[in-house]
């Protein structure tokens, strides 16, 4: 390996790992209450027509399908997001990208891409951590503190959920993170007009990777549900 690929790998790395020690624990914190209140709300529904056995498969669907990619998105576009927009933007307005073009070193290779492929892997490592948050969230409101059967929870939980459905929620927040990364890169690297020009960078960042995979999560959600009914 040339000195450049080597110097362009450690970058990958560097903002892989910093981006998920970034946004982790923020998520995890989330989404395991997120957990324990479904369980909560969905035993006070289904215990009025008897069907408190089936809360596990209501945990599971909602978590897998669509609340851990949607949550670990808005929390890694509001930590990661953030950061990377702030990070580009305040290179921008002190010229350090300018100087870096006149040092022959290319800015997408070494800020864009890494950034952008830092974002997208670890929005699709952090939802998985965070669904197993939220599932153990959950277990720990209906099975210690709600009374109900270990065996049972578990089994219900596991039944509905289909290598599909593993693939969606790995998919979704593969591409939110892409989006995340690309919104919030283009914005930093644009920003203009000094240290308010950068906050504002950041701002648009945020609520644009959010309406951007908000929207793009619909098409997605119908795209496998279409496959599901096949």
């Amino acid at each position: 390996m040339t000195r450049s690929t080597v110097l362009y790998v450690n970058q990958y790395l560097h903002h892989f790992l910093s981006l998920c020690g970034k946004s982790l624990l923020p998520v995890i914190a989330v989404l395991a209450p997120f957990g324990s209140v479904i369980v909560l709300q969905g035993l006070s529904l289904t215990r009025q027509y008897g069907t408190e056995q089936l809360i596990g498969s209501l945990l599971a669907v909602a978590l897998v399908r669509e609340l851990s990619p949607c949550v670990t998105a808005i929390m890694v576009a509001a930590q990661s997001g953030s950061m990377v927009a702030s990070e580009l933007g305040a290179m921008r307005i002190r010229q350090e990208i300018d100087a870096l073009e006149l040092m022959a070193v290319r800015p997408f290779a070494y800020l864009i891409a890494p950034r952008v492929l830092g974002i997208t892997v670890a929005c699709g490592v952090v939802n998985l951590c965070a669904l197993l948050s939220g599932l153990a969230g959950g277990y720990l409101v209906a099975v210690p503190i709600a009374g109900m059967d270990e065996g049972v929870f578990l089994a219900n939980m596991f039944t509905p959920i289909t290598g599909l459905d593993l693939l969606a929620t790995v998919v979704k927040s593969l591409v939110f993170g892409l989006i995340i990364g690309s919104v919030s890169v283009w914005q930093g690297y644009r920003a203009t007009g000094g240290a308010l020009g950068v906050g504002r960078a950041v701002n648009r960042a945020v609520v644009g990777s959010i309406l951007c995979f908000i929207v793009v999560n619909y098409g997605l959600t119908t795209l496998f549900a279409e496959l599901g009914a096949r």
